[in-house]
């Protein structure tokens, strides 16, 4: 449920900009609907990825520092106060608005950020190794599922808003089109990520802390045979000597040059992988509505008003989640422990290379009348693939392969480089892909290379995520300790089947 609020606090802005723009950047005589100016639609969409990337790294490093349960409820209540100070932002003009919404949308992302490396370190530390991708990949796929109660969400409050206060066109009535009341709409759509979130909280701090971290981090056998007895609902004997054995042997640092030979390589393949796959990934999820508009499959903003936009990019994005990524998401669960990670993750760069060329090669053609829904379906795939790809790989290998005292913080450390790469396709995308003629790119912006070459410019991308992948180790059928080469040496005392070395 974390990362259903993660996903849904992240991506619920990209349905409410268009509605933003209409209400507090309106020009009197202009052809088109307000909109953000440039810098502030890339602080309003970008500003919580900062905040995420600061969590990452920090709440990682204190995961292993202070212990995963400690700090885990600490990142659920900075989302649920910052999901509603984001809807309550206030200001008398729209510098103002504009100006505490980013605020709190980046502390928002920075308890979001958090919830990146505790959740999936505390998912491997729990699951065996036969069952633990599955496990784990489950935790990230409820971003699906997050972001399509998104969509959800904003379709049911701007058609209940749509249908009780009704509104001429902008092209009929500029001022009329956007009824007072649409500011509610978006603050609605903003707070509601603060009931999952508080929903949790409870669940969470019930949890007992990792077995792994209490025995292996904080030297406690006896406590990690307990609290594994409480979850598994058996007698588990402790076995100190081998604990520390393991513990006294491993005590290299994150800096040191033992740490560069066994896990270097390893690090840069799972920061490089998620910065290029972010770049596509949020490029494409943030902008959807600019590119649906752009073939067509959206009506022009100046046929609708305020709150139909808001119903129309809402479905357009709930359907491209249901049909797309949502269900990449789930294969990804189903499969990850039979076919492995690695096959997973190039077979879903490879796939997103080629889908986005499909898209980019005949771009003119996807925007002649009749062949918008062959666009959206290619789009899809894309979604689909990267889901059933990298998406959740990338998510899934840093919380394996890292040993336990520097697990949280590694998986940090590639969680925030992801975050870099969101940056990037966040704030890149919103200048590329604006129209080549200065005369058609929207209002404020210079022009851009345009959708299609920033579709070349992202199947690059994908393209060395593929290559890329080749410095990451397949995980697959492994116990945590046997790939972090913890038990170098030593027997194998997490076991076949097995939790925790206790």
């Amino acid at each position: 449920m974390g990362f259903f609020t993660d996903a849904y606090d992240l991506f619920c802005i990209s349905l409410v900009t268009k509605l933003l723009g209409r209400i507090y950047y309106h020009i009197d005589g202009s052809p088109t609907p307000g909109s953000l100016p440039p810098s502030v639609s890339a602080a309003v969409n970008g500003v919580a990825f900062c905040g995420t990337l600061s969590g990452q790294l920090f709440f990682g490093w204190l995961g292993d520092k202070m212990g995963r349960k400690r700090v885990y409820g600490m990142t659920l209540m900075i989302m649920v106060l910052c999901s509603i100070a984001s809807g309550l932002s206030f200001g008398r003009s729209a510098s103002g608005v504009m100006t505490t919404l980013c605020f709190f949308r980046f502390w928002l992302g920075f308890g979001i950020g958090g919830d990146y490396p505790l959740s999936a370190t505390i998912m491997s530390e729990y699951a065996n190794k036969k069952t633990r991708g599955a496990f784990i990949a489950a935790v990230f796929a409820m971003q699906g599922l997050g972001i399509l109660a998104g969509g959800m969400i904003a379709i049911v409050v701007s058609a209940a808003f749509k249908n009780r206060f009704q509104a001429p066109p902008y092209s009929a009535d500029p001022v009329g089109s956007t009824v007072p009341e649409a500011d509610y709409v978006w603050r609605i759509v903003l707070m509601f990520g603060a009931l999952p979130a508080a929903l949790t909280y409870y669940s969470r701090m019930k949890m007992p802390e990792t077995a792994r971290y209490t025995a292996l981090v904080a030297k406690n056998a006896k406590q990690a045979a307990a609290d594994m007895s409480k979850v598994l609902q058996t007698e588990i004997e402790e076995e100190q000597g081998k604990v520390e054995q393991i513990a006294s042997s491993n005590t290299y640092g994150l800096f040191s040059s033992e740490f560069v030979r066994r896990h270097g390589k390893h690090l840069i393949g799972t920061t490089t992988t998620w910065f290029l796959l972010d770049i596509a990934f949020y490029s494409q999820n943030l902008f959807q509505k600019d590119i649906f508009s752009a073939i067509g499959w959206i009506p022009k903003a100046a046929t609708m008003n305020a709150l139909e936009e808001v119903y129309r990019i809402a479905r357009a994005q709930t359907l491209i989640a249901l049909c797309g990524t949502v269900p990449g998401y789930w294969f990804t669960v189903g499969l990850i422990d039979v076919i492995g990670r690695f096959t997973i993750q190039i077979l879903g760069f490879a796939m997103m290379t080629v889908f986005m060329l499909g898209l980019a090669i005949p771009y003119h053609h996807w925007t002649t009348p009749g062949n918008q829904i062959g666009f959206v379906i290619m789009y899809g795939f894309t979604f689909f693939f990267a889901n059933f790809g990298p998406n959740s790989t990338t998510f899934i290998v840093p919380a394996e392969i890292f040993p336990a005292r520097l697990r949280s913080t590694c998986h940090g450390i590639s969680a925030a480089t992801g975050k870099l790469g969101a940056i990037i396709g966040s704030f890149g995308f919103l200048y590329l892909a604006q129209n080549p003629n200065p005369a058609k790119a929207d209002h404020g912006y210079p022009a851009g290379i345009g959708v299609r070459n920033s579709l070349f410019l992202l199947a690059g991308c994908n393209l060395l995520g593929l290559l890329c992948t080749f410095f990451v180790p397949e995980s697959n059928g492994k116990s945590l300790e046997e790939i972090s080469g913890e038990n170098e040496g030593k027997d194998d005392i997490a076991g076949n089947n097995r939790t925790m070395p206790v």
